[in-house]
């Protein structure tokens, strides 16, 4: 009988190959995967932008780190930061129109990614995995 490994030591294992992947992928668009992350919730967001606080909240970081996400894809031109008008200490960032053309290319390596995550299992476990992760992350 196979012994059962710890099964956060598993879900470990598999993000960091899935971030190896993703990072060697965004290489050649001098992206990291949580730049890339960045630039989605920016995209979901209403009018493509949010404050910096929000972003802290969704990547769960420090403000220090936030900050130094949203400098990084200032200088590669991908968002802007500027001040809120009704409130100065707000300090807000908005995705750009070379941020949004950056978020499509990398939609391609994304399903490229997850066909290989799945390519072991049939349809039908393809549906169970995606309601047992959905369980798990619901359960936190």
């Amino acid at each position: 009988m196979e012994q059962h490994q710890d099964c956060g030591l598993l879900m470990k294992q598999i993000n960091d190959e899935l971030r190896k992947n993703a990072n060697n992928a965004l290489r050649p668009q001098a992206l990291t995967i949580v730049q890339l992350d960045t630039l989605l919730e920016l995209e979901r967001a209403p009018e493509g932008q949010r404050s910096l606080k929000e972003l802290e909240q969704l990547l769960h970081v420090a403000q220090s780190t936030a900050a130094g996400i949203v400098a990084r894809l200032e200088q590669k031109g991908l968002a802007e930061g500027f001040g809120d008008a009704e409130d100065r200490r707000v300090k807000l960032v908005r995705i750009t129109p070379a941020g949004v053309a950056c978020i499509q290319a990398a939609q391609h390596h994304r399903a490229e990614a997850e066909e290989k995550l799945l390519s072991g299992l049939t349809e039908t476990e393809r549906d169970i995995f995606y309601t047992l992760l959905k369980k798990v992350r619901d359960s936190l």
